[in-house]
């Protein structure tokens, strides 16, 4: 059966939810972090910081996965201002492509230039192992969805916007630098996003090698998307978690990579920190 075509973005949506941002932070600063799985820890740590819980948001989604804590936090990361969206959504929870890239649109009408993109990946490079970070430098789309699909709105951005290039490579360089700098053990590679929310098979894991995929995650490829369009520079982050299946000696779990998180969360505070200050 076709399936149907992606809604388009509310226009009149999107700029009540732009109007509640700003009626709750004022002028936002120009750079964004979207937090990943266990990786919220990161807006805990920010100081003077206030919060907008996503649901008091107009058109804004709730999450339902644990370990996505449904706001948006603004404050101050070691004196540099920042805005951290604590609950990201995704597609395997229901929700359409321009659904999931709505908090993009969000953040680039407030006027965000710079976006962070972080999640939790499982490794398909053998060179990688749990605790490691990922450096993106491409992306591969296998979610099979387009926040783009339907007639495009030129406020927004281009009809045919230009991927050659999604995530800016002198800040994916100057990252895997600030890594390398503190110690932390950095690679630079391609994600590959999924559906879900069922882990992949072996046969598809060895797809995923072969098409030239070092990591595989099941969120990040529809956001940068829209980000794009937006003409946001995007650097995206992805923390080592497992090995994926095939590669890993036991079955995979959504424990498993929240616990993974939690005991690099030091590291990731400590890169994230460096690399907006140099952003």
């Amino acid at each position: 059966m076709q399936q149907p075509l992606e809604n388009n973005i509310d226009q009149e949506q999107l700029a009540e939810a732009v109007d509640v941002v700003h009626e709750e932070f004022g002028e936002l600063c120009e750079t964004a972090i979207i937090l990943g799985s266990g990786l919220g820890v990161l807006a805990e740590q920010l100081k003077n910081a206030h919060f907008l819980a996503t649901k008091d948001i107009p058109g804004y989604p709730p999450s339902t996965v644990a370990g996505h804590r449904g706001r948006w936090v603004v404050g101050e990361l070691e004196g540099e201002k920042i805005l951290a969206v604590q609950g990201r959504i995704h597609g395997y929870e229901g929700h359409a492509a321009t659904v999931l890239a709505f908090p993009v649109h969000i953040l680039a009408s407030c006027g965000i230039k710079n976006l962070v993109m972080t999640n939790a990946a499982g490794a398909i490079n053998r060179f990688y192992a749990p605790g490691h970070f990922m450096a993106i430098d491409d992306q591969i789309n296998l979610t099979f969805a387009n926040p783009l699909i339907g007639k495009n709105d030129e406020g927004l951005g281009p009809r045919f916007p230009d991927m050659s290039a999604p995530y800016d490579r002198s800040l994916s360089r100057k990252l895997v630098h600030i890594g390398t700098r503190l110690g932390i053990k950095m690679h630079r590679g391609i994600y590959v996003g999924v559906r879900g929310p069922s882990y992949e098979s072996a046969a598809e894991i060895r797809m995923f090698e072969r098409i030239g995929a070092d990591a595989v995650g099941m969120s990040t490829v529809v956001e940068v998307i829209a980000a794009v369009q937006r003409g946001m520079r995007v650097i995206g982050i992805s923390c080592i978690s497992n090995m994926a299946t095939g590669i890993a000696n036991q079955p995979l779990s959504h424990d498993e990579v929240t616990e993974a998180a939690e005991k690099v969360k030091d590291d990731f505070l400590l890169l994230i920190t460096k690399l907006v200050h140099e952003i």
